[in-house]
């Protein structure tokens, strides 16, 4: 009967802890069990039983320190089931010139989906917040949440984050878009985070983050895996550092794992920026996206301009950039499309 009454509150206890490691004597602290009492041995069999069996709730570690590992429960998810809805594609708007109004050319050959992980990675100071909040501007109906250590500061005086001058500054010079609605009430959630950002993220919602800062930079794979699952059927647009003429941001390969859509940014000559498109989940049928380049200027600070395709210089074959001048490309080793 003590035995009895103990498994179920070894399950109770196991249930909400899915995923993570439980040692013997941690758990005897854990339950309260008496050292004197018999269900201070009886632990040892219980955990025996719960991991054996056709459905286990634990397995051992392997460490051979007396830890299991609490299994994750799944059911099967029927595939085919009456009434299984198709959902649409995300329309998300992606950042537009200002002078056009359209959209980055390659917007309407790549089909975003909900859940999706658009992944910005560019050189430093070289328009990575541009396109974030150009990102936010263009689905400011959608309420999107933006986070970045560089967009609210601490004001010791009022015992409060603010925006920080320079962001709001940006803002201002953007004085196409409609920031507030009729009530005079923010359009976007600003939200000071600087770290934990998955716990942070506001579900089924557009969260933009700009930018990671990791100590380990092979963390970024889990972060990305952390926030993509935190966004619901919503859409996750992440920004961090690269170097310059890297294929990929700081993490190198485990920033593409979890990435749906991926934009690298470099400086394109003196004066203007090169995006260029990585991995693209699900282009369009018949649409080869990855490796294309696209070249473009930034006015003040907030306006996209001149936004075209570029392709390898024919002339010098993209050498000249390192290896001398070029007269057809100016020598920036590449051409407009």
């Amino acid at each position: 009967m003590v035995e009895t009454k103990l498994i179920d509150k070894v399950r109770q206890f196991l249930a909400p802890i899915q995923g993570r490691d439980i040692d013997l004597m941690q758990l005897r602290r854990d339950l309260n069990i008496d050292p004197a009492s018999p269900a201070w041995d009886g632990l040892r069999m219980i955990l025996l039983r719960l991991s054996e069996g056709e459905n286990p709730l634990i397995r051992p570690t392997g460490r051979k320190d007396g830890s299991y590992r609490v299994i994750t429960q799944v059911k099967p998810v029927r595939v085919f089931a009456p009434g299984r809805e198709r959902r649409q594609p995300y329309m998300l708007i992606f950042p537009k010139e200002k002078a056009t109004g359209l959209e980055m050319w390659f917007a309407d050959q790549i089909t975003i989906r909900e859940g999706d992980f658009i992944f910005i990675a560019g050189v430093s100071n070289f328009g990575k917040t541009l396109l974030a909040l150009e990102f936010c501007a263009q689905n400011i109906d959608k309420k999107p949440v933006l986070m970045g250590n560089e967009y609210t500061t601490w004001n010791s005086e009022k015992q409060e984050f603010e925006p920080h001058s320079r962001f709001l500054n940006r803002l201002d010079k953007m004085d196409w878009v409609k920031w507030v609605d009729d009530e005079g009430m923010d359009k976007f959630t600003l939200l000071p985070v600087r770290d934990d950002y998955a716990s942070h993220v506001v579900k089924d919602r557009i969260n933009i983050i700009d930018w990671v800062n990791l100590k380990e930079h092979y963390d970024i794979g889990h972060v990305c895996e952390e926030i993509k699952k935190a966004s619901g059927r919503g859409i996750s647009i992440v920004v961090e550092q690269k170097g310059e003429g890297a294929s990929a941001g700081r993490g190198g390969q485990f920033t593409k794992d979890f990435t749906d859509v991926e934009i690298l940014l470099d400086p394109f000559g003196k004066d203007e920026i090169l995006l260029t498109l990585g991995k693209v989940k699900e282009p369009k049928p018949g649409v080869r996206l990855y490796g294309k380049t696209y070249a473009y200027s930034i006015w003040d600070g907030v306006e996209i301009r001149n936004f075209r395709e570029v392709v390898t210089c024919p002339q010098c074959k993209g050498k000249s950039v390192t290896a001398g001048k070029c007269d057809k490309c100016n020598s920036k080793g590449k051409v407009d499309a």
